[in-house]
């Protein structure tokens, strides 16, 4: 930083009319007048856009005179004061009471600087001005921007790191808090400028990134600048770039520390993640943000990012000329540490879930649920979001739902249904999939056909299923209701069908309905449970049923939970006949979906074991008996 002193020194403020006035009131609305126009060039000049002393604002003081010292110099030993206070733009007034003897005046400046949206670093500070002639002049000092700086004294702030919040899982088990990571990049003190554009592309590609940007950055970067490239966590530097960087002139790596989980993949989509903060964070909340600032990009850290990254520390001090060694503290405010985040999150569970859908490529999604409190203790999903968010057709696993509906519209677990080999509605042909038992064709009861999955027995007694009947059923067991839990969620939705084949086609859960494998975790709980469940994952948000949702009735329970149980031991689901402990309830499930040309299978299974309900969830599989059990299989096992 080059720092230019102007020591005292007249400077002269013409103020327009002012040379006339008479009598000790003039005098002192014509100096007021003269520090009103002070205040503005001054903040003006402080502005982030004119703090920089490389850039002088000469134009904020260009109502002023300043004799033989050029406008431009007092405009630079202005902003070389104030260029080092971290683009905190400060709110700066003059009181009314100026008083004036004889041809001197006295005017008092507020300072505020708001460097957090609930802090500032204010104090007052006079300034002197002097008749000159016919006009009020004001004589110029540093003291004038904080009282007790000298000529040749600077500010200087500081930001104080803090402490940024723990995610805590079941148990107050740490699931994310700063963990060592090394951050690899160019730094420029290390490559001459000439040479540093090429040693970006080298690094960009010996670490597998996108060139372009990172070669831009390292190009406009200062000749001190550090530009990061990639962070790996400690110990997981891959051996050939370790190798190579020493090959790249510049190339440099930085050990740190960042809010990460136990493993890159552990609950990734859910818990986001905590990175720089980005150019429209800055524009969007000045106030909250800075350049160069850390905080959450995305997930959970992103929305309770206020929570989690606490509030830094700040400090200003007087810095002068011949070094820091000789510095004052002028102001000073303590870091306050991030706040914890305490989910339910199960760390073993949600390991485990992690680990079972590793053996799946693709799109595919594992959701669990404490029944008795609707706690969430695993919500694993390869890429995006789809645990808690995705919006899928659930096919036959949404026949719990149909299930409950019939019941309700009379029918009994031993109801006779007919389940034929086909069954059109309004020239819409429905089947059963391709291996459905042949002995289970023909009048069957209603728990045999929710245990063999046939969809023509549900399609052929859609008549005793009124219009928003399937709605109600859904929302009894906990989906298609929305309401806000405090993190992505997806509940599902049962719209009222457009016609009588989407109606049918909605009663195996195709259609237009759709569920995220939570929502669908969430109705075999609610069986499980015998009451409407309310998933759960954050420890500080309420939830409770909404008002909407009919009571399960517990006649209406131990039916639902004896034909799921007939699922696994006579049907689709037998599996998960010989998992150890508690019995079992489950249901299957297929969706057919159209990617472009081709039809394609949505597989699900969903089951309830003791206090534990799950969903599984592949987005391309052959069937959920095939795809979906076994994974659901491991995992229950797993639990144990």
């Amino acid at each position: 930083m080059r720092r230019i002193s102007v020591g005292l020194g007249l400077l002269l403020l013409v103020a327009g009319g002012l040379a006339a006035c008479s009598g000790q009131d003039d005098e002192e609305k014509a100096a007021a007048a003269v520090a009103r126009q002070l205040v503005a060039a001054l903040a003006s000049a402080a502005a982030p856009d004119g703090a920089d002393a490389g850039t002088p604002q000469p134009m904020a003081f260009e109502a002023l005179s300043f004799g033989d010292v050029e406008v431009a110099t007092v405009a630079e030993a202005f902003a070389t004061i104030v260029d080092d206070m971290d683009g905190i733009e400060p709110e700066i007034s003059v009181g009314d009471d100026v008083t004036v003897t004889d041809d001197k005046a006295t005017a008092t400046l507020t300072w505020s600087w708001p460097e957090t949206t609930e802090a500032a670093w204010s104090y007052d500070t006079e300034v002197e001005l002097a008749r000159t002639g016919d006009e009020w002049a004001v004589v110029w000092a540093p003291s004038i921007v904080e009282s007790s700086l000298q000529p040749g004294e600077v500010l200087d702030a500081v930001t104080e790191p803090t402490d940024r919040g723990d995610i805590l899982g079941a148990g107050d088990e740490v699931l994310v808090t700063e963990r060592p990571v090394v951050r690899i990049g160019i730094d420029r003190t290390r490559v001459k400028a000439a040479r540093a554009p090429a040693s970006a592309k080298a690094l960009a590609e010996l670490v597998d990134i996108d060139s372009t940007p990172f070669v831009k950055a390292v190009r406009n970067a200062g000749d001190r600048a550090f530009v990061e490239a990639i962070t790996y966590r400690e110990g997981e530097i891959p051996a050939a770039v370790q190798s190579g960087l020493p090959t790249i002139d510049g190339a440099h790596q930085v050990s740190d520390e960042v809010a990460l989980a136990p493993t890159r993949t552990f609950a990734a989509p859910i818990l986001g993640r905590v990175g720089p903060v980005t150019a429209e964070m800055v524009e969007k909340s000045p106030e909250t943000y800075r350049t160069g600032d850390t905080a959450g990009l995305s997930g959970l850290q992103g929305r309770y990012d206020d929570q989690l990254r606490g509030v830094p520390g700040r400090i200003v001090h007087a810095v002068p000329e011949d070094g820091d060694a000789k510095k004052r503290t002028l102001y000073e405010r303590e870091a306050e540490a991030g706040r914890p985040l305490a989910l339910t999150l199960d760390a073993s569970l949600q390991t485990a879930a992690e680990d079972v859908l590793s053996k799946v490529s693709g799109i595919s999604a594992l959701v669990a649920i404490r029944p008795s409190d609707g706690a969430i203790v695993a919500a694993a999903s390869a890429e995006q979001n789809y645990a808690t968010y995705g919006q899928f057709a659930p096919g036959s696993t949404f026949k719990i739902v149909t299930a409950l509906a019939l019941l309700r519209a009379g029918l009994t677990p031993e109801s006779p249904v007919e389940c034929t080999p086909t069954t059109t509605v309004d020239g819409k042909s429905f089947k059963n999939y391709s291996d459905y038992p042949s002995g289970a064709i023909g009048t069957i009861p209603l728990r045999r056909a929710i245990a063999n999955s046939c969809n023509t027995a549900l399609i052929n007694a859609r008549a005793k299923v009124d219009d928003g009947d399937l709605a109600a059923a859904a929302a009894s067991l906990g989906l298609g209701i929305d309401h806000d839990l405090g993190f992505p969620a997806f509940f599902g939705e049962v719209p009222d069908p457009a016609s009588e084949t989407e109606g049918a086609a909605d009663l195996i859960g195709q259609g237009k309905v759709l569920a995220s494998p939570m929502a669908m975790a969430t109705v075999i709980a609610s069986v499980q449970a015998g009451k409407t469940v309310v998933p759960r994952l954050l420890d500080q948000v309420d939830v409770s049923v909404p008002k909407q949702a009919t009571p399960l009735t517990a006649e209406e329970a131990a039916a639902l939970k004896s034909m799921l149980r007939g699922v696994v031991t006579e049907g689709s689901g037998r599996g998960l006949a010989d998992v150890p402990g508690a019995p079992v309830i489950a249901k299957t499930g297929t969706a057919e979906y159209a990617d472009g040309d081709a039809i394609r299978t949505h597989a699900w299974m969903v089951a309830a074991h003791g206090d534990l309900a799950v969903a599984v969830f592949v987005r391309d599989g052959v069937s959920g008996s095939q795809t979906a059990g076994p994974l659901i299989e491991d995992f229950l096992r797993r639990a144990r």
